[in-house]
């Protein structure tokens, strides 16, 4: 699955976690600040991403501070 673009990958993360995302607006909201957002969604956005062969390291994950930029990794591990 490419994630490559901004709308699909915000797309894909609302679809399949089931968050209740704005887009594209949402892509800048803080992590903590997405209603329902908490450590499981995170759990499920690693199985996501490597799901779609994007193996982004987990400690990067952990510092991103907005679903941009999550995407932004995405796009720089591939």
């Amino acid at each position: 699955m490419g994630l490559g673009s901004l709308d699909v990958f915000l797309r894909t993360v609302r679809d399949d976690l089931a968050l209740d995302l704005a887009l594209p607006d949402g892509a800048d909201t803080a992590l903590t600040d997405l209603p329902g957002w908490d450590s499981l969604n995170l759990l499920r956005l690693v199985a996501l991403l490597e799901e779609s062969g994007h193996r982004v390291p987990v400690h990067r994950l952990l510092e991103a501070r907005s679903l941009r930029e999550v995407h932004t990794l995405v796009k720089e591990y591939g």
